[in-house]
C-alpha cells in the first residue's frame, strides 16, 4: 500500500491590488521593449512574439472592461519613458476604437468607432430635446459620406442620434467605447436589435450652457458614428511609401472639406429645427479619442483666446505676450500673459500635453494672437511658483 505523501501547499493568489500592479508593470515593459524597436524595419521574432502578446492584452483588457489597468499602465509609462508612452496611448486608442470580427469561410469585417468635432455658433444655445428630429437629414447626412468618398461605397454607416458634449465625450473610457463598437455590430451585420447599455450609458445628457436668449454662443460638439468594412477593403489603405502617403492624406483632407460644405446644412437640421441659422466649423474626422483630443484642443485655445480678449478691453496702448509653461498643482499649462507698460493686463491658459513640441504650441498660440492684433511676443523658459515668467526672449 503506498504511503501518502506530503501534500505541496498551493501557491497563494496575489492580492488583487498587487496583481493589478504586476499587469500594468507587464503591459508598460512591452510598450518600453516594443518602442525601443519601433524605427527598425525588421522585428525578430522573439519581438513579434512580444508584439503579439502585447496587443493580446490590449483586447483582453479591453473586452474584460479594465480600464483601471489601461489607464494604469498609460500613467506609469508617462513617468518612465515619453516613447513607450506615446506607443502605448496610441495603441489603447485605436484598439478601443476599433473591433476586428472574424467569420468562418468570410472575409473579416472590422468596426471603427469615429467622431467629427463640430463647433456651432448660435443666438442662445444649442437645445438638446430639438436634436436628430429630422430623419430625411439623417439618412442623407450618412449617405453623403460615401458620396464624398470619406467612407467607403461597401461600407455600413451608423451615426449616434445624439450630439455628445464636450463632458459627456471626455467620460467616455477606452473599454466604454469597444463596448459600444461591439453593440454597433449587432445593427451593422443586420441582427436583431439587441439592448446597448454601453451606448445608454454614454448619453448622460449636456452640461447646462447658463445661455440667455440672447446671447451669442459656441458651442462644442461631437458626431460619432460607425463604419463596418472588410479589413482588406483597399479603399482604406495608405500607401507606404512616403510621399505618396502624404498626398493620400491630403486628398482625403480636400474630399473631407469639400464635404463640409454639403453637409453643413443637413447637420445643421439635425441640431435645431428648421429656420433657425447656427454657424458650423468643422474639425477633421478621425477616430474617436483623436477626434476628442482635437476637439478639446481647440475649445481651449478659443476659451484662452476669450480670456485675453476681455483682458484687452479697454485698453489702447501696445501690449507685449509672454508665452511659456508653467505647472499648476502638476498640471503642466501653456500661459500666456499679457503685459501694456508695466502692467500685467491679464493671464489665460491652456493644457500642455506630455511629450508636446512647446516650439508648435507656441506657434499655434502665436497665430491665434496675430487675430487679436498682438505681434510683440516673447518666449519663457517656464513661469516660475510666483506667475513670474523666467528668461523671456523675443520671438523672431
Amino acid at each position: 500500500m503506498p504511503k501518502n505523501k506530503k501534500p505541496v501547499p498551493r501557491k497563494s493568489a496575489l492580492p488583487a491590488e498587487e496583481k493589478e500592479e504586476v499587469q500594468v508593470a507587464a503591459l508598460c515593459a512591452l510598450a518600453l521593449e516594443l518602442a525601443e524597436q519601433e524605427d527598425s524595419d525588421t522585428l525578430g521574432d522573439a519581438l513579434r512574439q512580444k508584439e503579439a502578446e502585447f496587443n493580446r492584452l490590449l483586447r483582453r483588457y479591453l473586452n474584460g472592461n479594465h480600464d483601471d489597468l489601461l489607464y494604469g499602465a498609460i500613467e506609469q509609462a508617462s513617468h518612465e519613458d515619453i516613447g513607450a508612452w506615446r506607443l502605448l496611448r496610441a495603441a489603447v486608442e485605436e484598439a478601443a476604437a476599433s473591433l476586428q470580427i472574424r467569420r468562418e469561410n468570410a472575409p473579416a469585417l472590422e468596426i471603427d468607432v469615429f467622431a467629427i468635432p463640430v463647433f456651432v455658433g448660435s443666438t442662445g444655445g444649442l437645445v438638446e430635446a430639438e436634436g436628430f428630429q429630422d430623419d430625411a437629414a439623417y439618412d442623407a447626412l450618412l449617405d453623403s459620406m460615401k458620396r464624398a468618398g470619406l467612407e467607403s461605397p461597401h461600407a455600413k454607416l451608423v451615426l449616434v442620434r445624439h450630439a455628445y458634449d464636450a463632458a459627456e465625450a471626455s467620460r467616455i473610457t477606452y473599454s466604454q467605447l469597444h463596448a459600444m463598437a461591439r453593440e454597433a455590430s449587432v445593427v451593422l451585420g443586420n441582427k436583431k436589435v439587441a439592448e446597448a447599455p454601453a451606448l445608454e450609458r454614454s448619453i448622460t445628457g449636456w452640461t447646462d450652457s447658463q445661455f440667455g436668449a440672447d446671447d451669442a454662443a459656441v458651442e462644442l460638439r461631437f458626431l460619432v458614428g460607425f463604419s463596418q468594412k472588410r479589413a482588406d477593403d483597399p479603399f482604406y489603405a495608405v500607401p507606404e511609401d512616403e510621399e505618396k502617403a502624404a498626398a493620400w492624406f491630403d486628398a482625403r483632407t480636400e474630399r473631407f472639406r469639400r464635404w463640409t460644405e454639403e453637409a453643413a446644412p443637413l447637420v445643421q437640421r439635425l441640431f435645431a429645427p428648421a429656420g433657425r441659422p447656427l454657424q458650423l466649423n468643422f474639425l477633421y474626422q478621425d477616430l474617436f479619442f483623436g477626434a476628442r483630443e482635437q476637439g478639446l484642443a481647440e475649445q481651449a485655445m478659443l476659451a484662452l483666446m476669450a480670456t485675453l480678449g476681455a483682458a484687452l478691453d479697454g485698453h489702447a496702448g501696445p501690449v507685449r505676450a509672454i508665452v511659456g509653461p508653467a505647472d499648476v498643482q502638476g498640471d503642466m499649462v501653456l500661459r500666456v500673459q499679457l503685459v501694456g507698460g508695466d502692467a500685467v493686463l491679464g493671464t489665460g491658459e491652456r493644457p500642455l500635453a506630455l511629450g508636446s513640441d512647446l516650439a508648435v504650441e507656441v506657434d499655434d498660440v502665436r497665430d491665434a494672437l496675430a487675430t487679436l492684433g498682438i505681434e510683440d511676443v516673447a518666449v519663457a523658459a517656464r513661469f516660475d511658483a510666483q506667475g513670474n515668467p523666467v528668461d523671456p526672449r523675443p520671438v523672431d
